[in-house]
């Protein structure tokens, strides 16, 4: 294993704040995620009284919608890491 003690201040304090960066995106990512995946069918209900494409419009929003916003939240998940890193100096 590795030994970090050696390292330079300045390449830990980069590790550092890379990883405070990423932490932060995850955290972000993990809380649209539950909004999408929990918090938005709690009130589809409420919506069913509309009608969409033939499906009501709560059964619609929950199902298709949360679909959505997942895949799209992969991509920007990681085109925002990509940026971390490049800003870090990491290849990948």
């Amino acid at each position: 294993m590795a030994d970090n003690t050696s390292k330079s201040p300045a390449v830990q304090q980069a590790r550092e704040a890379h990883w405070a960066k990423t932490r932060n995106l995850t955290i972000v990512v993990l809380v649209i995620w539950a909004i999408f995946a929990l918090i938005v069918h709690l009130f589809a209900g409420g919506l069913n009284q509309i009608s969409f494409i033939g499906f009501p419009l709560g059964y619609y929003l929950a199902v298709q919608g949360s679909l959505a916003i997942f895949v799209i939240l992969i991509f920007v998940h990681n085109k925002m890491q990509d940026r971390i890193d490049d800003e870090a100096g990491l290849e990948g």
